[in-house]
């Protein structure tokens, strides 16, 4: 058995490469091996969002604060408040974070397959976090 008391691993900024907007990210575990389970509590402050991303194994996102948006490609923006369990399939590619004037909270978990949990793809642009239409360029 192994307790990881609560405070002791220190929160961390999510990196302008991966979110947009103020994102805090605080680790809860990572399961040694043979387990490849790890989990996180990330919060987003009004407007702050994923990039676009997939997981190998999939994710679940267990939302425990404020108010929120997530996408998957192709689909609608769809809203998520406290107590809703979103789950991304393996692949899916996908964004989510905070609604434009409410910050979110929400707990994330995934699985890491040779060793990788997460692949980091565009930033969600305005125009697609607003629901408007990308213009479409032939360059």
């Amino acid at each position: 058995m192994e307790i990881k008391r609560g405070g002791s691993r220190p929160s961390g900024k999510g990196p302008s490469d991966w979110f947009t907007g103020t994102v805090r990210i605080d680790p809860l575990f990572s399961a040694p091996a043979p387990a490849r389970v790890g989990g996180a509590c990330v919060t987003f402050e009004p407007s702050a969002r994923t990039a676009w991303h997939t997981h190998p194994l999939g994710q679940t996102l267990i939302v425990t604060a404020g108010f929120g948006l997530a996408q998957r490609e192709g689909g609608p923006i769809e809203q998520i408040r406290p107590g809703d369990v979103v789950w991304f399939a393996p692949g899916e590619k996908h964004w989510h974070g905070a609604s434009p004037t409410t910050a979110m909270t929400h707990i994330a978990i995934q699985e890491s397959l040779d060793g990788k949990a997460v692949d980091w793809m565009e930033h969600v642009t305005d125009a697609q976090y607003a629901g408007r239409a990308e213009p479409h360029s032939d360059l």
